[in-house]
């Protein structure tokens, strides 16, 4: 407890707190500052001064109601934003004015535009195979829909995938990969944590370096937050690493601290990639067990497809450092090794708006939903969703698809998966059939439709991952990869327990006060 109490998290805590109640109190207190100044000097006027400023209040609050209400943004973040300000008044006024935005800095959406500008170099030649017509381009906008919003994310064939259906494999896999690295390794990861398999990762690029690899590494501040100490990436860089602490925590109150790098890339010489929901700490691989088995998973590219994960690793270590940025040329491959008898692969990032114009993310993931005609499966360790997502799957559901989704039933986090709970009602009496994963907690995030479509990922189902975050994934079409996926999702199935109505509905007041939380999930 005591630990706790005086970590990095509860001072971090405790300065937005204090921040922010300074925040408000100043922008309060200079409008009732502003009446009691105007009363003293007319005192014969005091009466109406109060009930003009008190009229003033409330002319400002309805303007910020039509303001927040014809706002461009999220549709589930407008009703909770109107009865804060409604509720509160001037302070919620002052409360929307300081934490409505989820826009990134101004330096970083300026930069943002020049390194999509310098990635887009090497895609804009690049059209849509003529095969994706027909069945295949109704998954791929999941093509031309994603590629307009989105230059970078375009499509290859050729590429190998390789799916890992636990975190143990991946680690085996990527060490190896690190140690054949001849040119340069790339990683970028929300967490990492001291133990046995960060510990390993490291000592292995440091042995790199030496050897004369260049080595980039970038963690999120945030996300790392109690598990390594606050200058770590120094102690990184003596390594000789070049490593980037992505948007650091500064004792400022706005919500630019909710844009966090929640991917995870390893890209080795710009031919292997990886991706998916497994961190570098040993509970990912479970090595610790703090909930049960950790079922993860990941994706493996070999080929011109990981030209996608480089690309978005690039771009976003550009925006994170300092300087104009650079030539992306010098790393990308001349040549790939093609692989034959394999689909297409499309990799695709998401991110805050205006850094990407649209919820990349969940488009994608809606388009998959609203194509699938057999089956649906999907993995995901939170599901706290917005409107259209719920009734897309109901939708599917109701048409016919065999639509399964997994999550855990040991959590990492109460409040989240009290949010996961409170939707399984609507979901379940929609037809959609729910899991929880017996053994222990789902990570992973994943999406297969059809035997045809598969999405392996950072993107959860909530929405953390669809409005605030910088995400990623890879969309498959007929790839190798996809038989493992749904031989993993089948064996998931076997060992975890379907939730039925009368699971929905246990403990009333407990899912009164989710309903409750759910107004304000998307705020957060």
């Amino acid at each position: 407890m005591l630990k706790k109490l005086f970590s990095r998290f509860a001072f971090v805590a405790l300065a937005i707190i204090l921040i922010f109640t300074l925040d408000v109190l100043v922008i309060v207190g200079l409008f009732w500052l502003l009446s009691a100044w105007l009363s003293e000097l007319y005192p014969a006027a005091a009466p109406w001064i109060t009930f003009g400023m008190t009229a003033l209040g409330w002319i400002v609050t309805f303007l910020t109601v039509l303001h927040a209400a014809n706002r461009d943004m999220v549709p589930e973040t407008k009703i909770p934003w109107i009865v804060c300000i409604v509720f509160f008044n001037v302070f919620g006024v002052a409360i929307y004015a300081v934490f409505s935005s989820h826009r990134p800095s101004k330096r970083m959406r300026k930069k943002a535009l020049v390194m999509s500008g310098r990635a887009a170099v090497f895609e804009q030649s690049a059209p849509v195979p003529e095969a994706f017509s027909g069945q295949v381009r109704r998954f791929s906008d999941v093509g031309e829909a994603l590629l307009s919003v989105n230059p970078a994310a375009r499509i290859y064939d050729g590429t190998m995938t390789e799916y890992y259906a636990v975190g143990e494999q991946f680690r085996d896999a990527l060490l190896a990969d690190l140690e054949r690295a001849e040119k340069y390794i790339f990683m970028e990861y929300f967490i990492i944590k001291k133990g046995e398999f960060w510990n390993a990762v490291l000592d292995l690029l440091a042995r790199k370096v030496k050897e004369g690899v260049e080595v980039r590494f970038m963690y999120d501040d945030i996300g790392c937050m109690g598990r390594v100490h606050l200058a770590y990436h120094r102690k990184i860089q003596k390594m000789g690493i070049k490593c980037v602490k992505f948007n650091p925590f500064v004792p400022v109150v706005t919500n630019v601290h909710n844009n966090r790098d929640h991917r995870k890339i390893a890209v080795i010489d710009g031919k292997v990639g990886y991706t998916g929901g497994i961190n570098l700490a040993d509970e990912y691989v479970n090595i610790d067990s703090p909930f049960g088995h950790w079922k993860d998973t990941a994706v493996r590219l070999e080929g011109e497809g990981v030209k996608g994960l480089l690309l978005m690793f690039l771009k976003l270590w550009n925006l994170a450092t300092k300087g104009e940025g650079e030539d992306f040329a010098p790393y990308i491959p001349k040549t790939y090794t093609r692989f034959e008898g394999e689909g297409y692969v499309q990799p695709y990032g998401g991110g805050p708006r205006p850094v990407y114009p649209r919820s990349v993310c969940e488009d994608v993931y809606i388009n998959i939903i609203n194509m699938a005609r057999g089956y649906l499966w999907i993995m995901t360790p939170y599901l706290i969703i917005d409107y259209r997502m719920r009734e897309a799957l109901i939708l599917a559901a109701e048409r016919g698809v065999d639509v399964r989704i997994i999550v855990p039933h040991i959590p990492d986090k109460k409040i989240a998966f009290a949010l996961t709970r409170s939707n399984y009602m609507a979901l379940i009496r929609g037809g959609v059939k729910l899991y929880e994963y017996t053994p222990g907690f789902v990570h992973a995030k994943g999406f297969l439709a059809d035997d045809m479509v598969g999405v392996v990922g950072t993107v959860n189902l909530d929405y953390r991952s669809f409005i605030h975050h910088y995400e990623d994934a890879v969309l498959m079409y007929r790839t190798k990869a996809l038989s493992a996926m749904k031989e993993d999702f089948e064996k998931t199935f076997a060992v975890s327990r379907r939730q039925t109505t009368e699971d929905a509905k246990k403990n009333v007041i407990w899912r009164w006060a989710c309903e409750i939380a759910k107004l304000f999930a998307p705020l957060f």
